[in-house]
């Protein structure tokens, strides 16, 4: 078990590492949108091509950052039942999920998209557009995303059982950074502590 739950943390850091370098690419969606958008109004021109390097970076955020969302738990959950269980039954809940749907469903859409990809691959296949770009790695995209997600699947299963025989902490716990709001908030009362002492000793004087 110790053994998995290490394999488990090295997937944890690096679906974590690549979230975080994912960051960039909506900059870059930005700063190419507004390129984009700035040439057309001034020159009356534009590039399908332009449009399209949106779309796929766009793709690549939500594709290869599913991982990364599965881990930090940042997906939308409806616990109108299952919150009212104790919480070794809700990850024994999470483990079904995770064995009988989760899983499956990453293999089932890498299957049905592989052979698409490997026929836009060896056609060449283009964008209809003019000026388009050539199709193949926004599909690889799909496959590539979803091994990532299958990939912290399977950490998030591990953690899961070895939360359940006490090996390591709730995984569906983690600990939350504190807001920009909480930070603000700790630092006024920090200053507020900080000025009563001294305001104290001042009326004594």
């Amino acid at each position: 078990m110790d053994f998995l739950l290490r394999i488990a943390r090295r997937i944890d850091a690096f679906s974590d590492r690549l979230g975080r370098a994912l960051i960039w690419l909506v900059l870059a969606a930005a700063v190419i949108s507004a390129i984009n958008a700035t040439v057309r109004k001034l020159f009356n021109t534009s590039s399908n091509a332009f449009l399209e390097i949106q779309w796929y970076l766009y793709a690549a955020i939500f594709l290869l950052g599913a991982g990364y969302t599965l881990l930090h738990q940042g997906h939308v959950k409806i616990d109108v039942i299952l919150g009212r269980f104790s919480r070794r039954a809700q990850v024994r809940v999470e483990i079904f999920g995770l064995l009988c749907f989760l899983l499956p469903f990453v293999v089932a859409v890498i299957a049905e998209i592989w052979p698409i990809l490997a026929n836009a691959y060896v056609s060449g296949e283009m964008s209809e557009s003019p000026g388009g770009l050539i199709r193949w790695p926004v599909y690889a995209l799909v496959p590539l995303g979803f091994g990532l997600l299958g990939l912290q699947g399977l950490s998030e299963l591990i953690k899961r059982i070895g939360f359940l025989r006490g090996r390591c902490e709730d995984p569906g716990r983690p600990a939350q950074a504190k807001t920009a709001e909480e930070e603000l908030a700790e630092a006024i009362r920090q200053a507020s502590a900080q000025a009563g002492p001294e305001e104290g000793g001042a009326a004594r004087q």
